[in-house]
This record gives C-alpha cells, structure tokens and sequence, in this order.
C-alpha cells in the first residue's frame, strides 16, 4: 500500500507543471517598473549637487537590493538565444546594473565618511575623490575609459587639432603673428543682429540642400533660429533646445567664424538631426529610460567634420572656425584629467592652456573653473566624436567602394540613444 502511494504520489508531481522561468518581456517590465520606483535623480553637471542629491542610507540599500536581485536576474537569460531587440534591452540593463553597483558603493562609502561641508575646489578635494571621477567619466563617456587612457587620448587630440589649424595658416600664405592679429579684424566681426540672424538661415539653406548626399533621412522637424535671451548661457556662442537653434548674440559682435560649425553641431545634422531621427526611431521601454551624452555630444562634435561635403566651410577661415573651438574642446580632455584626478593647480592648467592654445586665453579661467565644477563632462565631445570617425575609418577600409556614407550615418543613428559600445556593435553588424 505505502508503495502505491509514493508511486501515485510521484506521478501526480510529474504531471504537474515544471515553474516556468519569467519570460524576457517579463524581466523587462519587472526592471522599468522597478527602476522607475527608486526615482534615482539625473546625472548633474555638477558634482557638488550630485553629492548633495545622494539618498539616506535606507534609500541606498533600497536601490542595492534592487539591482543586486536584477544581476541575479540577468543570469537566467542567455543572450544569444534571444531577439535583436531583446538583446539591447539585456545589454543595457546589464551595462546600467553595473555602473550603478559601482555609483552605490561609492555613495555607500560617502554617508560614511560625509564632511559637514562639501568641498567646491574640485572633486578631487572630497573623500574618495578619485574613485568619484573615474565613475563620473564612465558615466558621462558612457565607455569603460579609464583617466590615463583619456589624459593620452587628449594629449593625442591636441597635436591633430594643431596640425589643422597650421595647415589653414600655412594656406593663408600669412606669417605665424601676422596670423593671428588678422583674426581679430573687424571683418570677421558682425554688428547687425540682422546680419547675424540671415548669415545663420543662409548657413541653413545651403546645408538642407545638400543634406541627401550624407544623409537618407531627410524627413526631419522644422527647425527655428533664434537669438538667445539667456545670460546664464551667455559663455556658450549656442545652444539646441526643443527644436529651436539659439545663437547667443549679447554685448559683443558676433564672430563669423563660428557661424558654419556652431549651426552644423547644435542644428543639423547635429542635434536637432540626431533628436528627429530618435524621435521616429522605435525603442523599447528599457531603452528608453536612459540618454547617453557621451553619443549625444560625440555625435554633435563629430558632424562639424562634414563641413565641406554639406557646402559651407567656403573660405579657410570659416573652416578655421571649427578648428578654434576644436582645439578649446582638445585642450580641456587633458585638463579634466590633470584638475579633477591628478591634483593639477589652475596655475598649471592655464600653462598647459597658453602652451597649447593661442589667441584664446580670455576664456582660459572661465573654461578651467568649468572642468573643475563640471568633472568629466567635457571629455564627451571629443572622446564621442573620435569614435565615430574612427568607425567610419574602419568600415570604409572593410568595405571598400561599397562603403556608403548615407548607410553608415543610419548605422549610427537609426537604433536611438545608446552607450558607445553598443553603437559600434550596430555599426559592424552585416558589413
């Protein structure tokens, strides 16, 4: 009889239902929700608010036993027998359960070992400063970049970036002085805010026209030029916000030069372009909780390469105009670096600034007392751009006369706002 019944026992479990692991589309639901609910605050600018903006102790461990059960989570999935789309949404939740496990044991350590006061001299002056900024530059790179490797990639972009601007100098048939006392010449110099406003619509024109040589998508938002009435942006020549290019046009002339390059990064095919295009691109719910600077800027910077092939850039000089900002933009990659993680004085940094850079030094301090409230966030621009060219590179060499320029900027765009890793995957796909 005891036979009988362990026997029929067994077999009524055997017709029972095996527990079902939850389903991919489950896990990702689970994630939004979750992730949603923990209301982490958005990566800040500056890090004395970042560190103020750091949670209670309660809230900490709130989010750790969060993203510790997801990394557990994620280990019951093998993403090779899962879908394109369902793989991105496995990549980037690993990617992001990763940096904030690191984020949360910085934060953890931070509650305890809290000043009274937070230091504004710089993030290297707070406890664990270091630690701090090797995060933030992954973070705002979003690429496991490393500070030396940085400091060299910038040394690396400076020398390139000066060899253009002597390039453009030597072309002009000017002396090195007599070069640089003509760029202050009243002719480079607008006083006419009518001016101003056509010469940007002009830069407009020329660039929506030749827009389908580079480009498939060409069904973009309209797109306003305006001048910007923010003085708190005012140290900034412009800006892109919700579908309006503002130029910031205050107490002095406006410089010529800037005008091709400045509509390129901020207008099209630069932000503006980059916004239209994620806004028709499908993306899941996982995907879209996350915006990626170090894509966002990289890209901007990148399409002030395309100058000539768009139209503009007619004269030396308005080339030079992306140069003068790009060697600013080189310049402060090392410095991030110097001020924010290896201790670096100002003084130091405005000799390394005046050795490197000539004709700009009225901006030097107001660019190093940025780094040093702003860490990391700098590197986004050249670091993110030097991808996507290096990209470019790479697949014009696989391809060969099959390389398409118009493929390769939807290779890059087409999938939406994603960490620099994961956009290099697409790129390589089919190729």
């Amino acid at each position: 009889m005891k036979v009988f019944i362990v026997a029929l026992g067994a077999l009524i479990l055997s017709a029972l239902p095996a527990k079902r692991q939850p389903t991919f589309n489950a896990f990702c639901n689970d994630f939004v929700k979750g992730y949603n609910e923990l209301h982490l605050p958005q990566l800040e600018l500056s890090y004395v608010s970042g560190l103020e903006h750091i949670g209670t102790a309660a809230d900490v461990q709130k989010q750790l036993t969060f993203f510790s059960k997801i990394k557990t989570g994620l280990s019951a999935f093998k993403p090779n027998e899962l879908s394109d789309a369902e793989k991105t949404d496995y990549q980037l939740i690993s990617y992001e359960t990763n940096l904030n496990l690191e984020r949360i044991a910085l934060e953890q350590d931070w509650l305890k070992h809290k000043p009274a006061t937070i230091s504004t001299g710089g993030i290297i002056t707070v406890p664990n400063g270091k630690a701090w900024y090797a995060y933030l530059l992954k973070r705002w790179t979003s690429a496991n970049a490393t500070p030396d490797e940085i400091y060299q990639f910038g040394l690396t972009e400076v020398a390139r970036v000066q060899k253009h601007i002597e390039a453009i100098r030597q072309q002009t048939g000017l002396g090195e002085d007599a070069f640089y006392k003509h760029l202050n010449d009243p002719l480079f110099f607008i006083n006419d805010p009518k001016i101003v406003q056509q010469s940007f619509e002009n830069t407009k024109q020329i660039i929506y026209a030749n827009l389908p040589k580079l480009f498939k998508n060409t069904d973009i938002a309209p797109l306003k030029i305006e001048k910007g009435e923010s003085r708190q942006l005012a140290q900034t020549p412009g800006y892109y916000d919700s579908n309006v290019f503002y130029y910031n046009l205050f107490d002095k002339p406006y410089n010529k030069r800037q005008v091709d390059w400045l509509f390129i990064h901020e207008g099209v095919p630069g932000h503006h372009y980059q916004a239209s295009t994620e806004a028709q691109t499908k993306t899941s719910t996982v995907q879209q909780l996350f915006y990626y600077m170090g894509f966002a800027e990289g890209w901007g910077a990148y399409t002030e390469e395309l100058g000539k092939q768009l139209g503009v850039y007619q004269t030396p000089y308005d080339e030079l105009g992306k140069w003068e900002w790009d060697i600013v933009r080189s310049v402060r990659v090392p410095l991030d670096v110097a001020l924010n993680y290896y201790g670096w004085t100002d003084e130091q940094a405005l000799a390394f600034w005046k050795k490197n850079i000539r004709g700009q030094d009225d901006i030097a301090m107001r660019e190093i007392a940025r780094i040093r409230r702003w860490p990391a966030q700098v590197v986004t621009y050249k670091y993110g751009a030097l991808q996507i060219l290096h990209w470019k590179d790479e697949l014009q060499q696989k391809q060969g006369a099959k390389f398409d320029i118009r493929d390769f900027h939807s290779r890059v765009l087409d999938h939406g706002s994603l960490p620099l890793f994961m956009v290099k995957e697409n790129m390589f796909k089919k190729s």
